[in-house]
């Protein structure tokens, strides 16, 4: 049974008012700070890298498996279970996770504060170390240094102060409870993104099945065209021959907002690498949007930009995905929209052009930052084109997997909402758990 009640009495701390019967101590009376790092009895070959392009968030992204030679100089810090990983540079970007499972050779960069939980549930601690009060105060502190990139050192959280829920160490504790609630969320969350992620990859191994290797037509007849074989009735053409291409709009400064108000703005902020849709949002609120801006739920747009190491996202596709009350987004001059001629050939373009994202990336030309030359790219990319009917068939398949796409993340958006707004209410407080 969940209960929970408001609280009415309180009392003041550095980051906000707290409940009066909690107390208030300094992190390091609960936790150790980076307390393991590789030595000379480190026995793995091998180890399991976390660097600052591996989390995101609170999410891991994209743990690098390294052999120990070929490890970063930074690749020291050692993880283990329930640890909470928190950038100490530009902390604003909250590049933060808990880690649940850590192996014995997961191994976390010098860039990372390591924080180990002995004296209250971690995941009351993770929240609390990730929730407004204290991510505005370390972006604060590290605007202070006079380093190349804002940062902070690690005892700054060692001394942080920071109020101790009621029964605090104890399964029965309310820091249980309240880390309880709120990884539900979480867990939640990442069930439904793991869902999406199997959804993608049935979706992608229909269309190679399809279209790469043929398996639905091995036994007819074939012809020769300039991608290849392929079946007989099937025609290659230019991009520019079935789709349309609108550029995003130009924008400064002043025209961005964070704030919900204006108009929901797709960037390559939008893009993950090789293609996929993030659904994370800023907003225009300038004047110059026009028809040709907009983009729909479900429509097809691609990166016309990059500044990643080894170009993965310029050309990258993605199916765009609005918050639940908006109708549509406007795209910025970093993407770029495409409108097939028909409908049944949306999900065929995306998953086409994700499949051959690396050969979308030779259309682009520039040396630190790489441009998309769209004039050639709708001239030259080829693009495999079957009949209708076999089109239409494969929509028909491919169509209701990408609406549980959407659905789910949908889903996800206002899961966070709810998490996001429960957050502060809980760790300081505010709204009390009383059972779970």
């Amino acid at each position: 049974m969940l209960k929970f009640r408001w609280e009415t009495d309180f009392k003041e701390m550095e980051f906000g008012e707290v409940p009066k019967t909690w107390e208030v101590l300094i992190a390091k009376d609960v936790a150790k700070i980076n307390e393991l790092s590789i030595g000379e009895d480190f026995k793995q070959d091998r180890i399991e890298y976390i660097d600052i392009t591996s989390v995101e968030k609170g999410e891991l992204v994209g743990v690098q498996n390294l052999s120990l030679s070929e490890a970063p100089s930074r690749a020291k810090r050692i993880v283990r279970n329930n640890d909470i990983l928190i950038s100490t540079v530009r902390p604003n970007l909250k590049h933060f996770t808990f880690v649940k499972k850590a192996n014995s050779n997961t191994i976390a960069s010098t860039g990372f504060a390591v924080v180990t939980s002995y004296k209250i549930d971690p995941r009351y601690l993770y929240y609390f170390l990730t929730s407004e009060p204290i991510t505005v105060h370390l972006s604060q502190i590290a605007e202070t240094q006079t380093s190349a990139y804002p940062a902070f050192n690690p005892d700054v959280i060692e001394n942080a102060k920071m109020p101790l829920p009621s029964g605090y160490g104890k399964p029965s504790g309310e820091d249980f409870r309240i880390g309880a609630v709120l990884s539900w969320f979480d867990d939640l969350i990442q069930n439904k993104k793991k869902q999406n992620e199997i959804l993608e990859k049935t979706a992608m191994a229909i269309f190679k099945s399809w279209f790469i290797d043929f398996e639905p037509f091995e036994n007819g007849e074939f012809i020769e065209s300039a991608l290849g074989k392929i079946p007989k009735g099937w025609e290659v053409k230019t991009m520019g021959e079935v789709a349309m291409l609108f550029k995003g709009i130009s924008y400064n400064s002043p025209d961005i907002g964070f704030e919900p108000r204006g108009y929901l703005f797709i960037t390559l902020n939008n893009f993950f690498r090789g293609g996929g849709f993030k659904a994370e949002y800023i907003y225009y609120v300038g004047s110059k949007a026009k028809e040709d801006h907009k983009a729909k739920e479900r429509d097809l747009i691609i990166a016309l930009t990059d500044m990643t190491p080894g170009a993965r996202v310029v050309g990258a596709p993605a199916i765009v995905i609005l918050p639940y009350g908006y109708d549509f987004g406007v795209i910025s001059l970093d993407c770029a929209k495409l409108q097939p001629l028909r409908d049944d050939l949306r999900f065929y373009f995306y998953l086409y052009l994700k499949h051959s994202q690396e050969e979308n990336s030779t259309f682009a030309n520039g040396v630190n930052v790489l441009h998309l030359n769209t004039k050639l790219f709708m001239q030259n990319k080829l693009v495999l084109m079957p009949t209708q009917q076999v089109c239409e068939r494969f929509d028909s398949i491919i169509e209701p997997l990408f609406r549980r796409i959407i659905s789910n993340q949908k889903q996800i958006m206002v899961m966070k909402k709810i998490r996001d707004a429960l957050l502060p209410l809980l760790v300081f407080g505010k709204l009390r758990v009383e059972e779970i």
